[in-house]
């Protein structure tokens, strides 16, 4: 897997320590969802960018890469 871009789409919007948490993602709210969007350079960082999503308690609704 090369980089590639990524878009979450999680419910709600978020508190500041969980955007603060999720640094290296563009956050969006776009109610009543966020959606966060960066790029993943491989799968081991996109499982680490779900495990955090996880460990904030985020319920993520979508998850999708964005073509070039």
């Amino acid at each position: 897997m090369t980089d590639k871009r990524f878009e979450f789409r999680v419910h709600g919007p978020l508190s500041e320590d969980a955007r603060n948490a999720l640094c290296g993602l563009a956050v969006v709210e776009v109610p009543p969802e966020t959606v966060l969007v960066g790029v993943v350079v491989d799968e081991s960082h996109l499982h680490g960018v779900l495990a955090l999503i996880r460990s904030l308690d985020i319920h993520l609704i979508s998850m999708q890469e964005i073509p070039d």
